[in-house]
This record gives C-alpha cells, sequence and structure tokens, in this order.
C-alpha cells in the first residue's frame, strides 16, 4: 500500500517512581509524570488529533501513562496493553505494527527506553535529521512523530521520516 500516509508516534511512557520493592513492572507514574503524560496527551490532541490504534506495554508507568495520555485525545481511544511490549525490541515492535489493520492511519505505541528511540532511529535511517537526535535517547514523557508512507506490514530501516520530537515544557 505504498502512498498512503500514515502516522506512527512513539512515546516513552512518563517518569515513574524508583523501583524499590515494587520491582521494575509495578513501578507508578510520579508526580511529575503524571503531569508530564497530561501535557504531551494535549499536545499530541493538538497536533495530531486522534488514534486509531493505541498499544501499550503491560508496565504499570505505561499503562498509567495511557490513560492519562488518551484522556487528552478527542476521541479517547482504548489502550491494547501487550505484554510483549515490556522488553521487547525495535524488531519485535516491528512485528506488532505489521499486524495493524490497513486502515488504522494514526498509531500510538507507548512504550520504554531504549526500545522507543531505536525503533524511531531505525525507520528514519541514516539520512533522516532526527535519526541522530533520537539515537541518543527519547526522554521520559517524550514522543517522535513518525510519517509512514508505505504499508504497516512494509516497515523497516529507512521506510519512514521522523517528523517531530515533542515533550512536555519543563
Amino acid at each position: 500500500m505504498a502512498g498512503t500516509n500514515r502516522t506512527l508516534v512513539v512515546l516513552r511512557h512518563a517518569t515513574a517512581e524508583p523501583e524499590g520493592d515494587l520491582g521494575d513492572a509495578q513501578r507508578p507514574l510520579s508526580g511529575r509524570g503524571r503531569q508530564q503524560a497530561g501535557e504531551i496527551g494535549r499536545l499530541l490532541a493538538e497536533q495530531l488529533g486522534g488514534f486509531d490504534v493505541v498499544l501499550v506495554s503491560a508496565a504499570l508507568r505505561t499503562t498509567e501513562t495511557a490513560k492519562l495520555v488518551t484522556a487528552a485525545l478527542p476521541d479517547r481511544p482504548e489502550p491494547q496493553v501487550r505484554r510483549e511490549l515490556y522488553g521487547a525490541g525495535p524488531r519485535q515492535v516491528l512485528e506488532l505494527l505489521a499486524e495493524l489493520p490497513a486502515d488504522a492511519a494514526r498509531v500510538l505505541i507507548i512504550g520504554h527506553e531504549p526500545t522507543m528511540s531505536s525503533l524511531a532511529a531505525l525507520l528514519g535511517g541514516t539520512k533522516d535529521p532526527l535519526t541522530a537526535q533520537v539515537s541518543f535517547g527519547i526522554g521520559t514523557g517524550n514522543a517522535v512523530v513518525i510519517d509512514v508512507p508505505v504499508g504497516w506490514d512494509e516497515l523497516g530501516r529507512g521506510a519512514a521520516q521522523l517528523r517531530a520530537v515533542l515533550g512536555p515544557q519543563g
């Protein structure tokens, strides 16, 4: 389906509390993280509108981020919690994207570092000017907006164009 216009947003979860005795997967958002998630949700709503699909890692900090982000979106999409996103690498995320319906035009993935920045850098390829910026990592509560001119099942190295890196203020 070359020539189609799709948008993929990869978002690193907002700031979480330290691991402590809870274990990594059960870390909740901090107060700052809750604020970040609401801000990035409003920013995504202003700049992109809604999303057809929202894929979220099963970790507590990502599901809490998703709840706050989607509450700010105009259509309030229901996040799809995917256990395989917790600990997945970029290639596993590409496999999940390949399963998306062809008519999904805007997709949001909320996950973890270093996967989110590695995925964005992989899709942008070496010729994309934003690749160097995202290859150093994405801050908590930050998103990379990616233009996808091919089908979800055709995504691979250099197949997309990084449009912007968005983040909450402060």
